[in-house]
């Protein structure tokens, strides 16, 4: 699978539960720099980084185009995608922080009706309970707790979208 630029792919060393089904699955920490994690069909898991800040001559809804196109095209390198989660964030510390989350996550779900895909919200204090133990975890305390699952994450972003690609995986099997 070729991964879009700038994206670094990651195969997780970790042992992944058993799991029959073939769907892939996507993993996502929505904000400017987007932390994203996928389980391939073959159970492969790869992770990285993808920012979308806006370009100095472009109007404020470029980053959301790129956003959807980016998503269009983690579609098509794995098309056998069969749900979708991303972190649930209530409250946010700024008013700019919580207006570009809430683009990411309009266009995320009208994206995912338009393709049929099923998604989920998964809230922070779970993500963070379920891979360290704390629902109140900070950053670093993420970042050891999936680093010592085998993976290594290139930032905080990163972290949080393997954590919740765990959760599904280890929750819900990763399907909806």
């Amino acid at each position: 699978m070729t991964i879009p630029e700038p994206a670094r792919a990651l195969a997780a060393t970790a042992p992944m539960p058993a799991n029959d089904h073939p769907s892939a699955i996507l993993a996502l920490d929505l904000g400017t720099t987007t932390g994203w994690a996928m389980r391939l069909g073959d159970k492969t898991i790869v992770s990285g980084t993808m920012a979308f800040r806006p370009g100095r001559y472009e109007g404020g809804g470029m980053r959301y185009l790129r956003f959807r196109s980016w998503l269009d095209e983690m579609l098509r390198q794995s098309p056998a995608l069969g749900a979708v989660y991303f972190e649930e964030v209530r409250r946010h510390a700024g008013t700019d922080a919580a207006h570009i989350y809430g683009g990411f996550l309009a266009h995320l779900a009208a994206w995912c009706e338009q393709k049929g895909l099923p998604y989920e919200g998964v809230p922070v204090g779970a993500i963070k309970r379920h891979v360290t133990g704390k629902g109140n975890a900070d950053k670093q305390a993420m970042i050891a707790a999936v680093t010592a699952r085998g993976f290594a994450p290139a930032d905080d972003n990163e972290a949080d979208a393997i954590a919740i690609l765990l959760w599904a995986i280890e929750t819900r099997g990763g399907v909806r």
